[in-house]
């Protein structure tokens, strides 16, 4: 039997939980995930093997209306990561309503040559009166070649979407080894896993106005890694909110951080948190480069 290998767009507004189901597929973490929305900045391939076929999942950020430079870079990855897909798969939250930000995703794919697949998500929780009405209206604007309804969270008919998408891969040689799970580097998921625990303990804004750094990286003779990395925020007033009182948030932060470090990279793991003020961090060229996001936008 011969094998397939192809690029699979996942997109749709942000928090519809695209990253949690590019996890499901993968069958194993590859992009963090929060209840925060825009978690993703940058594209990120997850690699799903499903009998012969290889899926490379490319888990774009949410697709919204861009005020900033890293706005506009997060949603230009977005709509790059579409381009030569061999399927697009669309996630629409079918516990919420179509707003402002899932209809400038509809409207970016009305009309798209790429073969599309629509997964209604969050079916475990959303209004079951009105999934199929909300599923027809949909199709007939996107005219999917298929609709499924899951639950990324718990999995509910997330294989069937698997196997779908094995079926659908044009036949070619694998581009990864069997092994492999994502094109992330060792570096950009180690600022990606601390990135999301500043999502989920700080329970401010302030996530949105920060970014994880990995400044070095050492290994040591017993195996394990050292790694620093720096917390950049924008205002001195938000240092207070990362630090905790007696620097416990911190602490915290980072135990939780080297826990889901060392178990991405199988060893332990010795990290070092510091936070920096830096009003411009989101204009720092140095650091789209690392998350892969393009500067000049």
């Amino acid at each position: 039997m011969s094998k397939r290998c192809g690029l699979v767009a996942v997109i749709g507004a942000p928090n519809a939980g695209k990253s949690t189901l590019v996890n499901a597929l993968v069958g194993q973490k590859v992009a963090i995930v929060s209840p925060k929305a825009q978690t993703t900045r940058a594209r990120l391939m997850g690699i799903a093997i499903e009998g012969d076929s290889q899926i490379l999942l490319v888990d774009t950020p949410g697709i919204f209306s861009p005020k900033r430079r890293l706005d506009r870079a997060m949603v230009k990855a977005a709509w790059e990561g579409a381009e030569s897909a061999d399927r697009l798969v669309l996630v629409v939250d079918a516990a919420a309503s179509i707003g402002q930000r899932a209809e400038m995703v509809l409207q970016g794919i009305e009309g798209r040559p790429e073969a599309k697949i629509l997964v209604l998500n969050k079916v475990d929780i959303a209004d079951k009166a009105n999934l199929l009405k909300f599923a027809t209206e949909l199709s007939a604007r996107l005219e999917p070649e298929i609709v499924f309804m899951v639950s990324a969270t718990s999995g509910d008919g997330v294989a069937d979407v698997k196997k779908h998408l094995a079926a659908a891969m044009p036949e070619g040689p694998w581009h990864y080894p069997e092994d492999q799970l994502s094109d992330a580097t060792d570096r950009m998921v180690a600022a990606e896993l601390t990135r999301e625990q500043l999502y989920l303990q700080l329970h401010a804004e302030l996530p949105y106005a920060s970014a994880v750094e990995t400044e070095k990286w050492e290994e040591r003779k017993d195996g394990s890694a050292v790694i620093h990395q720096q917390i950049l925020i924008e205002r001195d007033s938000q240092k207070a909110i990362v630090l905790g009182k007696g620097g416990s948030k911190l602490k915290a932060i980072g135990a939780a951080a080297r826990e889901a470090i060392g178990e991405h990279l199988g060893r332990k793991v010795h990290l070092f948190l510091h936070v920096k003020v830096n009003p411009r961090w989101s204009e720092d060229k140095g650091l789209y480069e690392d998350i892969g996001l393009d500067w000049s936008n």
